[in-house]
């Protein structure tokens, strides 16, 4: 709470917990003796209020976070401090996809971020490491990704062998949601979703302040939410997933089967649909109606306060915002309805602060 809604003062801090002004005191003390909190200068919260209060405040530089997002084709790396402020950042592009191509690639782009501050070297103990697909958080392993194409990959162990660093290893999608509930649009939210669209489809839930990850750690997965019996089989082995049907891959996939012309990139789609060709437009229409239902579908059954939709894919939204919003419209349940849909364009280096916050919350969970 302190780390992305602080300052507060112990009387804030316990209306919030619901816990005792004594207890927030005695919370506070060994992270005060630690240099993670300090106290601002006393204040009155009110004219006439009681004694002037001192608000706790998060030593942002106390500690810092190295967070790596891995895609298909690029490794992103940032440093983030106690709050999440990106403090520098770098990328490698990616050869090789085999876990140790890239595992050799990450050390070298994590020892570059350590180096470029002298204090980061010294105050950075936690690396996360965002990645698509399957992920055992707790074992620290890729089970199944299939843009690096990986199946039951010790991530954690083998990085933190070359680094030195406490490694946690999360889903890419999870892990952004995590940065954005705890330092971004979910601030202050109880219930919180986050949906991307682009090369995948995915999503993250919170539900009481808590990121679910289920009993298998892969809950919230919307874009394996079969939407149409009839569509084209997923790359999960299952048929009519929203990923199956929207990502951008089955987009240019559906238009390359209509017009037979298999040298189209998903570019040359965007540029038929805007150019008003009637089976890009529907494909992208079709793409709309499927991530509208799965929104939907995950508003009816978890109620979330609001939801933040984002990911490379926003740079179509235009061919496809409003048959998302009809369908979204169309499927949610009553009330459920008026769950606001927000627009949040978010750079790749986001997704590796995601990996940060994964770290973060490693230590602090």
């Amino acid at each position: 709470m302190l780390l992305g809604e602080g300052p507060l003062s112990r009387v804030e801090l316990a209306r919030r917990t619901g816990l005792s002004q004594t207890a927030v005191t005695k919370a506070a003390r060994p992270l005060l003796a630690d240099g993670y909190l300090y106290e601002l200068p006393p204040e009155r919260t009110a004219p006439g209020a009681g004694r002037p209060v001192s608000p706790l405040a998060v030593s942002a530089d106390r500690e810092f976070f190295a967070g790596v997002k891995i895609s298909a084709d690029t490794l992103y790396g940032t440093v983030c401090d106690l709050r999440a402020a990106m403090r520098t950042s770098a990328r490698r592009p990616l050869g090789e996809r085999t876990p140790a191509a890239v595992c050799a690639l990450l050390v070298e782009l994590v020892e570059e971020l350590l180096d470029s501050a002298p204090e980061f070297r010294d105050r950075t103990r936690h690396l996360g490491i965002a990645v698509s697909g399957d992920v055992d958080r707790p074992g620290g392993t890729v089970r199944y990704s299939v843009l690096p194409g990986w199946r039951d990959v010790p991530l954690a162990a083998t990085v933190a062998v070359a680094t030195g660093l406490h490694v946690t290893v999360e889903n890419d999608v999870k892990a952004l949601t995590a940065a954005e509930h705890w330092f971004g649009e979910g601030i202050g939210t109880d219930d919180f979703a986050l949906v991307t669209i682009g090369a995948g489809i995915g999503s993250g839930i919170v539900v009481n302040g808590r990121l679910l990850a289920g009993a298998h750690g892969v809950a919230g997965e919307l874009g394996h939410i079969a939407v149409d019996p009839a569509g084209p089989r997923c790359h999960c082995g299952a048929v009519g997933c929203v990923e199956a049907i929207a990502s951008s891959g089955a987009v240019r996939d559906a238009v390359r089967a209509v017009t037979g012309r298999p040298e189209l990139e998903f570019a040359d789609v965007t540029a038929l649909a805007r150019g008003g060709d009637p089976a890009a437009r529907e494909a992208f229409a079709r793409a709309g109606r499927a991530i509208g239902v799965g929104i939907a579908t995950l508003v009816n059954l978890v109620g979330p306060e609001r939801v933040v939709v984002s990911g490379e894919g926003l740079d179509t939204y235009d061919l496809f915002g409003v048959h998302i919003r009809d369908a979204y419209a169309a499927t949610a349940f009553g009330a459920a309805a008026a769950c606001p849909l927000t627009l949040r364009p978010l750079a790749w280096e986001e997704w590796a602060r995601g990996g940060a916050v994964a770290g973060i919350q490693a230590l602090f969970p």
